[in-house]
């Protein structure tokens, strides 16, 4: 029932959105060099890698200087001034519709990381490769300052490992044992509305 769920609605999402898709990808062409979209492996269901797509909203090379994006108010200073808007308002995520629609991920489920981090978790932490990643989830809802919250460290990097990070697992460890159909209609709603 979940995966004729997302297919369904990552396919009307898709359509309904494309008047989206062609105005950010318009912005984001004429406001700096670089494609439309960022592609980012990411750790999926069963510990496999797969290409993860979001709006671009940084310039060319960001990943070179970090994989998290750091600065109060979601202001780093490699985000581009499309970038601002569109992350502000969660629309560069929207491409992972795509994902969604191929299989790669679903709409609610733990947001995918990068391999670089999944090779730090433990085995117990290991069991949420065992569902789809997904768009949204608690963890995301709950973290939603997570760029103000780094901004204040010292060493962003060592405070994710350390703090946020195994928070987040946690979360989704948690929703993984409890997860209903009704809880992600409702994780959806406060995702879009909360």
């Amino acid at each position: 029932m979940k995966r004729s769920f997302d297919f369904t609605s990552s396919l009307i999402g898709l359509i309904l959105l494309s008047p989206i898709f062609i105005f950010v990808g318009i912005a984001i062409s004429l406001s700096s060099n670089g494609g439309i979209f960022y592609k980012q492996k990411r750790v999926g269901k069963g510990n496999k890698d797969f290409t993860l797509y979001k709006f671009r909203s940084m310039i060319i090379g960001a990943d070179s200087k970090g994989l998290l994006s750091v600065g109060k108010d979601g202001k780093d200073p490699r985000v581009t001034k499309i970038g601002y808007i569109i992350r502000k308002y969660k629309i560069d995520e929207l491409p992972q519709l795509f994902n969604v629609l191929k299989g790669d991920m679903s709409l609610v489920g733990p947001r995918p990381e990068v391999r670089k981090y999944v090779d730090l978790y433990s085995e117990e932490q290991k069991q949420i490769l065992n569902v789809r990643p997904g768009i949204t989830d608690i963890s995301s809802i709950t973290f939603r300052n997570e760029n103000d919250l780094l901004s204040q460290s010292n060493n962003p990097e060592q405070y994710y490992i350390k703090e946020i990070m195994p928070q987040k697992i946690s979360l989704s460890l948690n929703y993984i044992k409890t997860r209903t159909f009704f809880g992600d209609i409702k994780l959806i709603f406060k995702t879009i509305f909360g």
